[in-house]
């Protein structure tokens, strides 16, 4: 019989099977109308590779010109007629710039007949960038954000404002191409102007709302910084069209699939979770306390996108941090596991996808010198799984629809 550490890395390999995006941007780009005349591909983000690559196969030589833009290491060879480039993540560099550069080069002459095929996944934030003051400033600003508390929604609204082809700036530079998106979402509810910072996208967030947000986040922020919160983004854009074809939502029922073909009765609980990571772990130990009568193999299923409060300097990630949280409650459980994985692999700034705990954990830990308090209060949390063997690692998944968390309790 297969151990519940067994039965976790078998479900993420089964999901991360089902979720891959070649199929969801084949059968789009079957039905979506493009506008005729020249054909060129800018695929963004990190699932922007294989994504580029159901496109070859759909459209082969119609395609004018392409340009892959990736997270490094995440390119996987050559593709006809496409530039392959990779850049910064999380954090933006210079060939984050360079890339941009090279998209927005790619987009200009065209004509009111041609198409821009827009291919856009999570981490497009970072890898395409073209900011709009100078790069250090930019790199120094996302980090007092992230310092600051500010939630994805505060981050985007103060990123798009800083940048020349986010909130809907890089299909104005398309025009007066047709552009048609196609999106793999990374965030709650879906919405095209969040994902990758809605580089096509109409953004329906005023300049006051913006600058708003920027001071009540950052009240010494710079004058530069104030002002581009005050310069207008595009509020329609009638050469863009866009469409999701993946999101946590698929993720979650493939999670669920996985889980009934392996023997155990599996509920949704939500494809919305929405909360402090460590406040998501703590509530899914107490669910899995709750059912320790069971007399069957069940197992509870939530997707979507934690957050980190930071307040240390420590290693880790959402997922990682979940299960971390999750671990003291489950010590006295009996055949009781919790995992988490984000599905593009990369859990935070780690070579983890999530993390694993179960009854075991706790023992591991204190073995090994570790607190879990202290851990969590350091962010430390890829250190303390590191030693209790509870990293989670997929490498390159090649695509990014968000988080799930399972609670499996076997019997």
């Amino acid at each position: 019989m297969s151990t519940l550490r067994e039965d976790a890395q078998s479900v993420i390999k089964a999901a991360l099977l089902e979720t891959q995006p070649r199929n969801a941007i084949q059968q789009a780009l079957r039905h979506v109308r493009l506008y005729g005349g020249r054909l060129r591909v800018v695929a963004v983000g990190k699932a922007a590779w294989s994504m580029a690559a159901a496109a070859c196969q759909v459209f082969g030589s119609q395609i004018d010109q392409g340009i892959v833009i990736t997270k490094y290491g995440y390119g996987q060879g050559p593709l006809p007629r496409f530039t392959i480039l990779e850049a910064g993540h999380p954090i933006p560099d210079e060939n984050s710039v360079r890339a941009a550069d090279a998209a927005i080069a790619l987009v200009q002459g065209l004509h009111v007949d041609d198409t821009v095929l827009m291919l856009i996944s999570g981490g497009g934030s970072a890898v395409f960038e073209k900011p709009l003051i100078p790069l250090p400033m930019f790199e120094t600003t996302l980090h007092a954000l992230w310092h600051s508390g500010a939630d994805i929604t505060e981050m985007n609204i103060i990123r798009k404002r800083l940048s020349a082809v986010k909130g809907g700036r890089f299909a104005k530079l398309c025009a007066p191409a047709g552009v048609v998106g196609l999106l793999l979402s990374d965030v709650m509810g879906d919405a095209a102007e969040t994902i990758a910072s809605g580089p096509i996208s109409p953004d329906p967030i005023t300049a006051a709302q913006a600058e708003r947000t920027l001071l009540r986040l950052f009240p010494d922020a710079p004058e530069p910084l104030v002002r581009l919160m005050r310069r207008e983004t595009p509020k329609l854009l009638p050469n863009a069209q866009t469409h999701i074809v993946g999101n946590v939502a698929m993720l979650t029922r493939a999670t669920a699939h996985a889980l009934q073909h392996l023997g155990y009765e599996t509920l949704i609980l939500t494809d919305r979770l929405d909360c402090e990571a460590r406040e998501a772990g703590r509530f899914l130990s107490a669910m899995a306390q709750t059912h320790q009568q069971e007399t069957r193999s069940i197992a509870f299923v939530a997707g979507g996108e934690t957050t980190v409060r930071v307040t240390g300097t420590g290693m880790g990630g959402r997922c990682q941090e979940l299960v971390l949280a999750a671990a003291p409650r489950l010590e006295n459980m009996r055949d009781t596991a919790i995992f988490s994985f984000g599905s593009d692999g990369a859990d935070g700034p780690t070579d983890a996808a999530g993390g694993y705990t179960d009854q075991r954990t706790m023992g591991k830990l204190r073995a090994a010198g570790l607190d879990v308090d202290n851990a969590l209060l350091n962010n430390d949390s890829y250190h303390a799984l590191h030693a209790s063997d509870g990293l989670l690692m997929t490498g390159r998944t090649d695509t990014n629809i968000n988080d799930v968390a399972v609670v499996m309790i076997r019997r």
